[in-house]
């Protein structure tokens, strides 16, 4: 027997050595592997190397730490939830967010202890409130958060701070860092997505946000089930499959994947391109690029940005090409206008995208442009970058870009003319999830940074709390989302599939033809057949620039076919104050308004005119010294009408815009035919008008009996005659076509004939 004790005590001292080895090494992985998210340790040594060598990495430092030291010497701010956004709860917290990760980075580059107290200290404070903390008492969301008024805005924090933790990781005792993750992030972690299964568990941008921040503060702290949950969703949840947001979307498709990597699989197109729309995908770009950066650092293997054949670089080159000259995005969907590649999601995108995607020079441009990097390596790359003199211009050409997750849900497409100053968007995508519209074939026209033609964007003021707590307002399902608010077809005053998501979720448009082969004659043509019922549209546009215009005119052909008779509107909404029409109108002694419901209710009557005869109608206005004109085929009984926006909108939500809508009473079918020209200049210093006037005499569509054709002619004041011809049922560019118009016999290869005549 006493033989035996000193062979057990042996034992329990291997044992016991083996758990301090464990545990000696689980330090040693905590001091050398942090900090790993955005930030590395070879990272931090490199940029404190080139530190007061790198412009503009040292002017991004600079102004970060004036803006941190200022909030420091403020005092630490971490008041009880109550408001909405905008509201000073609100807006508290999430200046918290973004002082504490950039505080860490601080601490971390410079090396003053400071930047690593107060974010413990803060910490220490939301740590303190958190475990008493009910659900946010607002209670709006489809899921309340704790901190903010939606988990959405929960995540956004967790998202930041968990970079925050990671850089003063090391700074902390061993029981400073249980304490913080006892009570703060293993509790927020598991709230967010375990206890908010409706927020974490679906496919979109909100849960996006939900899976990063579970996911980045799983990396800190090395946690497998957290950063598991983020990457694949949760196993199991009680989800009702029909439970809808705040904004009429479902939750969760039955038996849908989740998580980070669905999110990746499904919004996005082989091209990059989210079904969101670019405003949205704006807001999602930061979350999924730090986290696929954090992965990319901590887990290798993974190869994050190899994942779906590199959709996340894809999706960066996507987002800048669907912004105007300005920089700002498309107002696709659901999308404020003014949001642009300046914005902080973007800066840290172009710097993801530059360090882990090859070291694009072109890149580099738009960095410059935005005059502000991340305070990390691909910060530095960027810096580096620019320093050496590496720049090449990031050009914008005429683009297509697939919806859907296969790229099979129909497209974005993109013409742009030869100096990119003229840009035309047509929209022929899915629905867009719930910030999708009701606007299949709808389209947006630019020159440089001024609407020719807009879409209305969003209604909502986000973050301004007197408008309905920054949130979405009402007129954004009344008026925003529905068709007749977008420059398309409406048919009988009805939205496109009833205004329903669940009806136009299941649908999209069919791309017919997009050539951009030739700059100076540009093609973009796609087909709906699920709008309306028993109804088939197809739109095709043309960017074509000729001698006998003085910059490249825009050509629409607008087609419908339906078996009953119905009314069809085409509005075009325009910004500028009209100068002359070639018709005579009347005006209302008192403004009326167009309609009863789905969204016309929200539009005056200006002015009205009732065409006894064919004709082509021109309307010229003129916005920010240049003149535009817009010329449109009528036929006998067509009506012209001027409106604005703005009835029934006692609280003024809605901008006062004008547009013009080409009506047509009753008919089975036909074509809407209209051309923009963009002409002349104003100069209010010298007063003088150059080319103020439309070149175009006259637009003539041809009567032709076989239905797969299309033709028209547009005939200039010059006597010049340029003919378009276009098969509607055949894109093969081999295919021979034949066609007897006004006994002129035309001969042409591929789906469209263009001809020019003195």
């Amino acid at each position: 027997m006493q033989k035996l004790i000193p062979h057990l005590s042996i034992r329990i001292l291997q044992q016991f050595f083996v758990v301090f080895a464990i545990m000696f090494c689980l330090h040693g992985y905590a001091q050398e592997h942090h900090p790993n998210l955005i930030l590395t340790k070879k990272g931090v040594t490199d940029i404190r190397k080139h530190l007061g060598q790198i412009p503009i990495f040292d002017q991004t430092l600079a102004a970060t730490k004036k803006e941190v030291d200022a909030e420091i010497a403020s005092g630490i701010h971490v008041p009880i939830p109550k408001d909405m956004a905008g509201g000073y709860t609100h807006d508290r917290h999430k200046k918290n967010w973004l002082i504490l990760q950039k505080a860490g980075i601080l601490y971390q580059l410079l090396e003053d202890e400071k930047y690593a107290i107060y974010v413990h200290d803060v910490l220490k404070a939301y740590a303190a409130m958190y475990p008493t903390l009910p659900l946010h008492p607002q209670t709006r969301s489809y899921a309340r958060g704790k901190i903010f008024w939606q988990c959405l805005n929960d995540a956004n924090w967790l998202v930041y701070v968990s970079q925050a933790y990671d850089c003063i990781y090391t700074y902390l005792s061993k029981q400073e860092r249980e304490y913080l993750e006892k009570n703060l992030f293993v509790p927020y972690a598991n709230f967010l997505s375990e206890g908010s299964p409706q927020f974490f568990n679906r496919i979109h941008n909100h849960s996006t946000w939900g899976n990063v921040a579970v996911g980045m503060i799983g990396l800190v702290m090395n946690n497998e089930k957290l950063i598991n949950n983020a990457l694949y969703g949760l196993k199991s949840d009680n989800i009702d499959p029909n439970q809808k947001d705040n904004d009429g979307g479902f939750i969760k498709a039955k038996g849908q994947k989740t998580g980070f990597l669905a999110n990746l699989d499904e919004p996005f197109s082989p091209d990059g391109y989210y079904t969101e729309g670019p405003y949205y995908q704006r807001y999602a770009m930061y979350p999924f690029m730090v986290f696929a950066e954090a992965l990319q650092n901590v887990k290798p293997e993974l190869k994050i940005f190899e994942y779906k054949d590199g959709v996340l670089i894809k999706a960066v080159y996507a987002l800048l090409n669907l912004t105007k000259t300005n920089g700002e995005f498309f107002p696709l969907n659901d999308g404020q206008k003014g949001m642009s590649y300046y914005s902080r999601e973007l800066v840290s995108a172009v710097d993801i995208a530059y360090h882990f995607g090859g070291n694009d020079a072109s890149l580099l441009s738009i960095a410059k442009k935005q005059n502000k990097v991340q305070l990390d390596d691909t910060g530095l790359a960027i810096a580096l970058g620019i320093q050496q003199g590496k720049t090449t211009e990031f050009i914008k050409k005429s683009i297509e870009l697939r919806d859907g997750s296969d790229g099979s849900e129909g497209s974005v497409g993109i013409l742009r003319s030869k100096d990119q100053h003229l840009e035309l968007l047509m929209k022929y995508t899915a629905q867009g999830l719930s910030h999708g519209h009701y606007d299949k074939l709808s389209f947006s026209y630019y020159n440089k940074d001024t609407e020719i033609f807009q879409d209305y964007g969003l209604a909502r003021f986000v973050n301004i709390e007197q408008k309905n707590g920054g949130g979405y307002l009402k007129e954004n399902k009344t008026w925003a989302k529905q068709t007749i608010a977008h420059n398309t077809i409406i048919q009988d005053e009805t939205s496109h599939f009833g205004g329903k998501f669940e009806i136009g979720s299941k649908h999209h448009s069919e791309k017919y033809l997009f050539d951009s082969s030739n700059p100076k004659l540009q093609v973009v043509s796609a087909k709906d057949q699920n709008a309306y019922p028993d109804t088939k549209l197809h739109r095709t546009m043309i960017m074509l620039e000729d001698e006998d215009f003085e910059k490249p005119i825009l050509i629409d052909v607008m087609q419908f076919d339906s078996n009953t008779i119905h009314q069809f509107d085409l509005p075009f909404y325009y910004n500028g104050q009209i100068i002359d029409t070639n018709f005579e109108y009347i005006t209302p002694s008192s403004l009326e308004v167009l309609g009863n419901k789905n969204g016309y209710q929200h539009l005056w009557l200006e002015g009205k005119k009732e065409f006894q005869n064919d004709e082509t109608t021109q309307v010229t206005w003129l916005s920010k010294n240049t003149f535009y004109t817009l010329s449109t085929i009528i036929k006998a009984k067509d009506e012209f009408l001027f409106a604005r926006i703005g009835a029934n909108d006692p609280k003024f939500n809605l901008r006062r815009d004008p547009s013009f809508i080409v009506r047509k009473p009753k008919t089975k079918n036909g074509a809407f035919i209209s051309v923009i020209e963009t002409h002349g200049l104003y100069d209010p210093v010298t007063e003088i008008a150059n080319n103020a006037y439309s070149n175009i005499k006259g637009i003539t569509k041809f009567s032709i009996q076989n239905e797969k054709y299309i033709a028209w002619a547009i005939i200039t004041k010059k006597g010049n005659t340029h003919t378009f011809i276009l098969c509607t049922s055949d894109t093969n560019k081999k295919s021979t076509h034949n066609l007897s118009l006004n006994g002129k016999t035309y001969t042409w290869s591929g789906p469209y004939s263009y001809t020019k005549e003195n």
